[in-house]
């Protein structure tokens, strides 16, 4: 079903203002009853702890915590186990040089002329004065997303996740995810996101699926070492959008990132990140089940805290909206001195974050130039991937907005939009999900059988 009609800013309470003192569903106490066991308590003594160290290494080293890839160190194989292990870490990586920067420029003025030439049916937010465009099907974006260079760098990432059920999701087939694009004009305050996690909210705990990805943390005790960012075996089968909300991720997206099409650095509107992953998630799964003793305190000591079971209060989450997070609802976290800017870019770099990395953009664009992006991310092929690869295959091709984005005509009535007919290769219809998979002769009897069925949900 397509989604509501609208822009980016409906499932951003800080872009709809009045929308974040909406309280929860009493529901919502007994699910937070349900999942309490004692040991947790053990577990927030022990990630606060931790978050100490954390908080103080970010606020020393900075930006530099990044990693920071050549592209020539992806396609050749030559990324280092400790640059893994490090990337793994802090969940965020830039990889420079995939992608000319003429041709990402060039990708920018197509863009702009396409979105001149089609000005009475482009929307975008905000109104009036557009930043971020609600545009998917231009030729420039078709052909960003099928870039081998891009392709190649998506491979990697995507194969530093691992499974127990290879028969179940292809971490080395990559496919498209039609997204939004970005270009900021310097002094622009409006598009102002605050520290987020995207692919759902409450559903991290109201899901029981979203449970178990984090079912290391909900275990208590010291078990919340042991949770794994990258263990894509849960993941396949979450309902990230139990309310079928417009810009609310629907499918498994590993990576979220962009391809810039800019110079920019810190602050000139670009994306921010809180580089960790481990601890970060391991407070923000725990964090509803906690409130501090004195409302009027900002004592963060352990002892200062008591449970919190008795309210629908889960910080940060509302029913169709993205997880939303700041120093009120996640004190610990430090975010005014945790989220740190994305080191300086240029034209057709890449910048990638794990799914469950909290991130935001810069409150004001203080640059002397745009500061442009394509939302690019990196997504494997699952079942679930492939019924909705099929959905924004047929939209595609009918000038729709992407299923997971606000709907209407979107850019049925534009002319010079992407086509199948700009697509050349075999492995971008494939991403795009107009060829068959599977047609290798050396695939095993496992793997033809789940091609057979992601090319029955193609209907192929």
């Amino acid at each position: 079903m397509p989604k509501e009609e609208g822009s980016i800013s409906s499932i951003f309470t800080t872009l709809s203002p009045g929308e974040e003192s909406i309280a929860l569903p009493d529901r919502f106490t007994e699910l937070k009853r349900d999942i309490f066991k004692d040991e947790l308590v053990e577990s927030w003594r022990q990630v606060l702890s931790e978050l100490e160290g954390t908080v103080s290494e970010i606020k020393e080293k900075g930006n530099s915590l990044i990693t920071k890839l050549s592209y020539d160190e992806v396609k050749s194989g030559k990324v280092s186990q400790a640059q893994i292990d490090h990337l793994k870490r802090v969940g965020t990586v830039i990889v420079t040089g995939a992608v000319p920067k003429d041709e990402a420029l060039a990708w920018k003025q197509q863009v702009r002329d396409y979105a001149a030439a089609n000005s009475s049916h482009i929307k975008g937010f905000p109104e009036g004065n557009i930043q971020v465009y609600e545009m998917y099907n231009s030729i420039a974006q078709t052909q960003a997303r099928i870039h081998e260079g891009l392709i190649n760098t998506q491979k990697f990432l995507l194969s530093l996740w691992h499974t127990s059920k290879p028969n179940d999701i292809k971490l080395d087939v990559p496919v498209s995810y039609y997204d939004r694009l970005r270009i900021r004009q310097p002094g622009d305050t409006a598009f102002t996101l605050g520290p987020h996690i995207d692919g759902g909210s409450v559903e991290r705990w109201e899901d029981p699926g979203f449970r178990s990805v984090f079912g290391n943390i909900l275990k208590g005790g010291n078990h919340w070492k042991q949770h794994d960012p990258f263990n894509a075996t849960p993941r396949i089968t979450v309902q990230n959008d139990i309310y079928h909300t417009s810009n609310a991720c629907s499918i498994f997206r590993p990576w979220q990132g962009w391809t810039s099409l800019s110079f920019t650095g810190p602050n000139e509107g670009t994306l921010q990140v809180l580089p960790n992953l481990r601890v970060a998630s391991a407070y923000i799964i725990l964090r509803p089940f906690f409130r501090p003793k004195n409302p009027n305190s900002d004592s963060l000591k352990f002892e200062n805290w008591e449970l919190d079971l008795d309210r629908s209060n889960f910080p940060g989450s509302r029913i169709g909206k993205t997880q939303e997070l700041n120093t009120k609802s996640h004190p610990h976290l430090k975010l005014d001195q945790t989220m740190v800017s994305i080191p300086k870019i240029e034209p057709g770099d890449q910048v990638y974050w794990h799914c469950d990395v909290v991130h935001a953009v810069e409150g004001q664009h203080r640059g002397l130039s745009d500061s442009s992006v394509l939302y690019i991310p990196a997504i494997p092929l699952t079942l679930n991937n492939a019924h909705y690869l099929r959905d924004q295959r047929d939209n595609f091709i009918s000038g729709l907005p992407a299923p997971d984005f606000p709907g209407g005509e979107g850019e049925s009535k534009c002319m010079g939009r992407g086509s199948i007919e700009d697509v050349k290769s075999v492995q971008g219809r494939l991403m795009l999900g107009f060829e068959k998979f599977g047609d290798s002769s050396e695939a095993s009897k496992e793997d033809r059988e789940f091609f057979d069925k992601v090319n029955r949900i193609l209907e192929l």
